[in-house]
């Protein structure tokens, strides 16, 4: 077999593919025929001697070998861009660019918070900041997509280093003038009279806690639903009622007094964990590494 390397035109159309999930897409994406690309795929799937993509009625997923194939292309591709990276003399920290995606949670206060302090010393160092699912988040870092991912975690996942951990315990959240915020810990039980806000099923606390309800046998009918935790904290903030979250989530406002974060006991309300991930085995460029560093130090705050 002859080897390719990462900037082989065959294995920069499959990666494209494997992103767009659709050769037409990719193919608009790369500003070539369609048929070009195909060729290119078909190309590298007979020196392989394995199919790497699988058609569907809406487009084309990788194969089982298309997965492993894409997962080393992502590593080697990024850890060319490094090498060019330093090349241009950005290692040297006055210049890079930092991936981010995370939780939205942790973009209101947290995140924000640690780049600006971050930046006083390393003025050159931009970032973007994706907001996403808790395992979107981990997904693109497996894809290479985000250098670092800040999330909520429930099971080790492949292809991820886990390079920092915290508990990500739920608490109850409100107002200071509220009724329960006195109260040193609470259970489900005890928010049953007052209004509820809830993120939406496809965040971990909504996991955990229609889990645990269900364990229990609770029925809560949530006076407010959304998929923007702003709302939700702002909610709680105005005594509107109860939110839930993590502490790390509302750092900054609970030092500052807008909110009170109260411990819930029950049983498997803490069995998340929020994770700092990066991609296994990836040796990330020096401003990825530096920035990691500030935020283990300030997750450890």
């Amino acid at each position: 077999m002859q080897p390719y390397g990462i900037q082989s035109t065959a294995l920069r159309y499959f990666l494209e593919v494997v992103r767009c999930g659709s050769i037409s897409e990719a193919s608009q994406r790369l500003n070539v025929a369609a048929s070009a690309v195909s060729r290119q795929i078909a190309k590298l799937e007979r020196e392989l001697e394995t199919p790497l993509l699988e058609r569907r009625a809406r487009g084309v997923v990788p194969s089982a070998a298309g997965e492993r194939l894409a997962v080393h292309a992502h590593k080697a591709q990024l850890a060319s861009e490094q090498v060019a990276a330093e090349l241009r003399g950005l290692a040297d920290l006055r210049r890079g660019q930092v991936r981010l995606a995370t939780t939205e949670g942790f973009s209101l206060d947290f995140l924000p918070e640690v780049i600006v302090a971050f930046r006083q010393g390393y003025a050159g160092i931009h970032f973007s900041l994706e907001v996403c699912a808790p395992a979107a988040v981990t997904r693109r870092v497996q894809e290479g997509d985000a250098d670092l991912g800040l999330t909520f975690s429930l099971r080790p996942e492949p292809d991820i280093s886990v390079d920092a951990t915290l508990s990500g315990a739920i608490e109850a959240v409100v107002a200071p003038e509220h009724p329960l915020a006195g109260r040193t810990g609470l259970t489900l039980a005890d928010l049953q009279p007052f209004p509820l806000a809830l993120p939406m099923p496809d965040t971990t606390v909504r996991q955990l806690f229609d889990i645990c309800c269900g364990v229990q046998g609770l029925s809560f009918e949530p006076v407010l639903v959304s998929n923007n935790m702003q709302a939700l904290y702002r909610f709680a903030a105005l005594g509107g009622g109860v939110a839930l979250s993590s502490e790390l989530s509302l750092r900054s406002r609970l030092r500052e007094g807008q909110l009170v974060a109260l411990p819930l006991l029950d049983e498997g309300l803490a069995a998340r964990r929020i994770e700092l991930q990066s991609m296994a085995g990836r040796e990330l460029p020096p401003a990825v590494t530096a920035f990691r560093q500030a935020l283990i130090g300030a997750l450890g705050r």
